[in-house]
């Protein structure tokens, strides 16, 4: 996924060289690309130091890489002679399928059930993770969006809790879209929004039919559902039918001081009040609310991956840097350091102290990624789901048009196959 940080990440002097210690002892080096500001400098010297103390056979070489162009750059290491790239990858959740492809990961799958407590992970991260029941993209952190709010605004309405079905939602939002104020900013093509409310139906974006082949599933009756609701709530708000959150920026709209909700990863929210500083002190955030007030709503996660190389020549230490980055005890010093959300739903206690962080990983209990095919980025690169939706929202018959589109991502899954 495509993520854009909190934090500006530096360039750190983390590389080292294989040599020998004093005695003679020799140390193998395993290099790690890790993604620019996914981890702040800080964080990776703790974590270099601590890693090398206790495995003084081994040097950590962290390499940063930037997130533009490292498809391509990736997919060139893999494909590498043995021991000429790198020996642990980060790679963003939703990218593993792409990888996994001809072997050219190590199966992960006994290290994650019998030493990693797998059964624990975040399924927005673990699933993507996997190809046909094995493991090979091992969870690292995550971040979902929430709904951020204007306290104040709130409180004038008379709304003293947070909602916490979508029913209470809509009648919230409701009665804030008034005096000017919009109800909730919500574009009309935020499709990753949409799909959270599809899973929370039941239904999905797309279907690979127990292994005989991938089609499209916006027609099916659970994803009408999260279509009609997604209409229903973006209604109560100007957002534009024909534009996704990004066209304008939601914060910027947010910022103007006439919205009382949007949703958005917490972090967004800091760029609000930079953008207009009397919002300090007034913004608020609570899960997407789910179908009744026994969990929250489904929700996109989005968030990196730990993957090894089948190439590597360091397997057993490559194995080692996975197991201490994503252990109880590294993953929670990375999630209160960046505010992201553990790896764990059993960790999320660890971050329960800053509201965003803790809306946020009450929402990853609910979380699911995108369609587990290497495929599915073609059809986010001419998204029919976007286009749905537009007309949904400019009042074309929902079923015609899911058809229409289930039909195009169906062709696109399947040409690429």
């Amino acid at each position: 996924m495509r993520r854009r940080r909190l934090l500006a990440l530096s360039s750190v002097g983390l590389v080292s060289a294989c040599g020998l210690e004093p005695g003679g002892k020799s140390r193998r080096t395993v290099t790690a690309w890790l993604m620019k500001d996914s981890a702040s400098p800080s964080f990776l010297r703790r974590f270099t130091a601590a890693f090398e103390r206790d495995n003084p056979n081994l040097r950590l070489n962290i390499r940063i890489q930037q997130w533009t162009g490292i498809g391509p750059k990736v997919q060139a290491a893999l494909d590498a002679g043995s021991g000429d790239g790198p020996d642990v990858i980060e790679v963003g959740n939703t990218q593993v399928p792409q990888y996994v492809e001809g072997g050219r990961l190590l199966d992960l799958t006994l290290e994650s059930a019998l030493r990693w407590g797998s059964e624990s992970w975040l399924p927005g991260l673990a699933e993507p993770g996997q190809f046909l029941s094995h493991q090979y993209g091992i969870p690292w952190y995550a971040a979902n969006r929430v709904v951020v709010y204007r306290k104040d605004l709130f409180a004038q309405a008379g709304i003293k809790t947070a909602p916490r079905t979508r029913e209470q939602w809509l009648d919230a939002t409701e009665k804030l879209n008034s005096g000017g104020n919009q109800g909730i900013y919500l574009a009309g093509q935020d499709w990753y929004t949409l799909a959270g409310f599809i899973w929370d139906e039941g239904g999905d974006l797309a279907d690979d039919g127990n292994g005989e082949g991938w089609r499209g599933t916006l027609d099916t009756p659970a994803a009408l559902r999260g279509m009609d609701f997604y209409r229903h709530l973006q209604v109560l708000g100007d957002g534009p039918t024909g534009a996704d959150e990004e066209h304008p920026p939601q914060a910027g709209v947010f910022a103007k001081g006439k919205v009382a909700q949007m949703v958005a990863v917490p972090g967004l929210a800091r760029t609000v009040v930079q953008q207009n500083p009397g919002l300090k002190g007034k913004l608020g955030f609570f899960p997407v609310p789910g179908r009744t007030a026994a969990h929250p709503g489904a929700v996109f996660t989005g968030g990196s991956d730990l993957v090894i190389p089948n190439n590597t020549r360091e397997h057993d230490g490559a194995v080692a840097v996975v197991a201490a980055l994503t252990s109880a005890k590294w993953d929670t010093d990375l999630a209160r350091t960046m505010n992201y959300v553990p790896n764990k739903k059993t960790l999320a206690r660890h971050v329960a102290g800053e509201e965003g962080v803790a809306a946020m990983a009450a929402g990853a209990a609910q979380g699911r990624a995108t369609p587990s095919t290497p495929q599915w980025g073609a059809v986010e690169a001419d998204n029919p789901i976007k286009q749905y939706m537009t007309k949904v929202l400019t009042g074309a018959d929902p079923a015609t048009e899911a058809r229409r589109a289930s039909r195009r991502i169906t062709d696109v899954l399947n040409r690429l196959t």
